[in-house]
Formats: structure tokens, sequence, C-alpha cells
């Protein structure tokens, strides 16, 4: 793999939304954005813009999906179940902070062009399913944390069933990005900043 991921990018944007979290900034390093999108869209790839990346679907503005990482408090042991896998960016960025990733993506062609770009870096630990993301992925539950990267009216019921003790849950309601933490069975929640996602369709 030759694409470098620009220091610009790096200090100027990715370090700055996730407060300087080493942890994200090298998951960023070591995962050129450029390779995500498409090739009309690279000469933008390195701006803090949502681009499209076809069938209705974006890849998220990188300091929000940096800001998100920061808050899913990610340790290189966990598992962790993404909703939303879309051109597979956030996949890849989450290969390189946890130590197995299972993806969930409602659309079989993004689901086929993000496998192709995760394989071709060489990435082994993530895996990829598509379906109905609201429904989770149960035969791999429970996980430690869980992200994702579409807007929802309200947190899936089967989503908090799907989550282990201490375990977090990141997923944008009604414009805001809410953190909900599972602790001794139940749910608390933590309301942060407004976002902008496409729409959450599922159960």
């Amino acid at each position: 793999m030759t694409e470098k991921t620009p220091r610009r990018f790096i200090e100027e944007i990715v370090s700055p939304a996730c407060n300087g979290d080493r942890a994200v900034i090298a998951a960023f390093e070591a995962v050129p954005r450029k390779l995500f999108v498409e090739a009309a869209m690279q000469a933008q790839a390195y701006e803090d813009l949502a681009l499209p990346i076809g069938m209705g679907q974006t890849i998220s503005q990188p300091s929000t999906v940096a800001h998100m990482l920061s808050k899913l408090e990610l340790s290189p042991s966990d598992s962790v179940l993404e909703i939303g896998a879309g051109s597979g960016f956030v996949t890849a960025l989450l290969s390189f902070m946890a130590k197995q990733v299972y993806a969930v993506e409602r659309i079989p062609g993004l689901l086929e062009k993000a496998r192709k770009t995760i394989r071709a870096m060489g990435i082994k630990n993530a895996l990829f399913r598509s379906g109905d993301g609201g429904a989770g992925w149960d035969e791999f539950a429970p996980f430690d944390k869980i992200i994702a990267s579409a807007g929802a009216n309200s947190l899936p019921k089967a989503l908090p069933e799907q989550i282990k003790d201490g375990g977090i849950i990141l997923i944008p309601v009604k414009g805001r990005l809410m953190r909900y933490r599972m602790e001794k069975g139940a749910i608390t929640e933590e309301k942060g900043a407004p976002v902008s996602f496409v729409d959450f369709i599922g159960s």
C-alpha cells in the first residue's frame, strides 16, 4: 500500500477532533481515507467533508469519525459491532484499534466493495454481513462496543441485549450522538454533540 495519510490531515482535522487520542490518530495514520472514496472525489479525501459513495450513502466527515472513535473508549482486546459499514473506512479504522470487528451493511453492493478494499489492505480481523443492522449480529454477541454510522429515532432494542456489562453503544439518535453504557444490567445514557448522518433503516 503506497498511499500515505497527509500529516496536515492528522494535525489539523483528526487530532483536534479526538483530543489527541493516540490510538485514534494511529488508526487514521494507518488507514488512508483516499482508498475509500470514489475516484472523482479523491482530491477531497483529506478535507473535513462527508462525501458520496453511491447508492444514496456517504463516507462520514473525518472529524466526526475521529470524535466518535474517541468516545467509544476502545481497547485492543475489544470485539466491536459496527452498524452501517458503508465504504468500510470506519471498519478499517476499528480493525487497528480492536481485536475483532463485525460489520453489518444493508446494501450488498456497498458491502462487497468495502470487503474488497479491506482485503486489499491485508486486514484479517474484520467480518462482514449484509442485513438489518438494527438486529445486531447475535451469532457473535455479546460485544464490548457497538457503533452505528446512521441516524436513528431511538436505540434499537436488540442492541442492549448484545452488549457486555461495562460495554458502550454509540449511535446518533434524533440528531444527537448518544453514548449508552451497560452497567449491571441497566443502560445509562449520555447526550453528546449534534451530528448529521444518513437515516438508520432497520428494526
